[in-house]
């Protein structure tokens, strides 16, 4: 039997102590939970993302830019907005075509409910080498139809304007919700494309986008891109939920197999949990929006009167459609591209998508307690 006497005792747990040491500080962060999901800065490697290709800073890649490649998608941006936001625009259209577009050169469409002025036409193409298209909104796509109550509608918006609901007093706005749920898609200057980028007035975009997102989606089978997910007002669209609900009744064969509705629902369908993609950017499959399942589900909510006696947003209506009538795979995040519509910002936090990018990632709207983004990743 060896036996150790206390002198020895003394050098042998220094040793092993520091052994003990060695191994949690190297091993630990291997067993470190990823913290990417609640907004570390900290990330895997993002070389591969199609946006950080041919970065200065980075491993040469030998293929050419993306740029180069002449493929298209029939796809174009899509602006609603009025001649009064000329200046607002133009602000978001020069950082647009210097983030992306003046290496794509995809099509403006622009969309008005009154004709625009010769001075909005000429300053906004101007921005762009791209071809720029200036429509007139159907008086059909932006007035009451037949079967709302005017009178009703009058009485309900001016109390959710008494009671402080944010637009709730706003005629406007409500056609404007309307139009965005379910016309925009059946415009004339819309009918050969295949896909849409919506922006709007005063946004911004922050960072360089060196690859084509309408292609990624069209090559990937994604239906439906977003950046910012965040809370709905509730007091906005008391009964949308219980109005799907009967939807859902009477076609449930519409509703997909994989579908997100964990996402807007925390409890399986019972209620809606008031997440909801920030539709002021949403890039997307028009076929969607054209689908049979789509138009049956916004042609009961608009018979149901809500986007007029309640004050029902596009956001909510385009993102309860996804998470029925989507697949999961079918949806992306657009985590690299940089953007804000005040007063919310998505900006990237990893390092490497940083690089080209010029906001706080500190400002990210992700790690905040009303945006949906910690939902979102438990879901993938």
């Amino acid at each position: 039997m060896v036996v150790i006497n206390s002198n020895q005792r003394k050098p042998i747990f220094l040793y092993i102590g520091f052994l003990f040491f060695c191994i949690c500080f190297f091993l630990w962060p291997l067993r470190a939970p990823n913290n990417n999901s609640n907004g570390s800065r900290k990330s895997s490697s993002l070389v591969s993302h199609p946006s950080m290709l041919h970065h200065p800073n980075l491993p040469d890649v030998n293929d050419p830019p993306a740029w180069q490649n002449t493929t298209r998608v029939k796809a174009a941006f899509v602006i609603l907005t009025r001649n009064n936001e000329l200046d607002a625009l133009r602000k978001t259209i020069q950082q647009l075509e210097a983030r992306f577009n003046h290496k794509f050169n995809y099509p403006y469409v622009f969309l008005n409910d009154v004709e625009f002025t010769e001075e909005f036409i000429e300053l906004t193409s101007s921005l762009t080498n791209a071809e720029t298209k200036y429509g007139l909104i159907p008086k059909e796509h932006w007035s009451y139809p037949d079967w709302i109550d005017i009178e009703k509608a009058d009485r309900l918006r001016k109390e959710m304007e008494e009671k402080g609901i944010i637009y709730g007093g706003s005629l406007s706005y409500r056609h404007m919700c309307r139009f965005n749920s379910g016309f925009f898609y059946k415009h004339p200057l819309l009918q050969d494309y295949e896909y849409y980028w919506r922006v709007e007035p005063s946004v911004e975009f922050y960072c360089d986008i060196d690859y084509d997102p309408f292609l990624y989606m069209k090559e990937n089978n994604k239906k439906y891109g977003w950046t910012i997910s965040l809370i709905e007002f509730e007091a906005t669209i008391p009964t949308l939920w219980e109005t799907t609900k009967q939807f859902i009744k009477e076609n449930r064969e519409l509703i997909a197999k994989n579908n997100l509705i964990d996402f807007i629902s925390n409890d399986n369908g019972n209620s809606y949990n008031l997440c909801h993609f920030w539709s002021n950017f949403e890039i997307g499959d028009l076929k969607f929006l054209r689908s049979p399942e789509y138009t049956a589900f916004f042609d009961y909510l608009d018979k149901s009167g809500g986007f007029f006696y309640e004050r029902w947003g596009d956001a909510p209506v385009h993102s309860i459609a996804v998470g029925l009538f989507l697949n999961k795979s079918e949806v992306q995040f657009f985590n690299d591209i940089g953007y804000k519509h005040d007063p919310f910002i998505h900006c990237p936090v990893a390092r490497e998508l940083q690089l080209k990018c010029h906001c706080n990632a500190e400002d990210n709207f992700d790690l905040t307690p009303n945006s949906c983004m910690r939902r979102w990743v438990e879901l993938r």
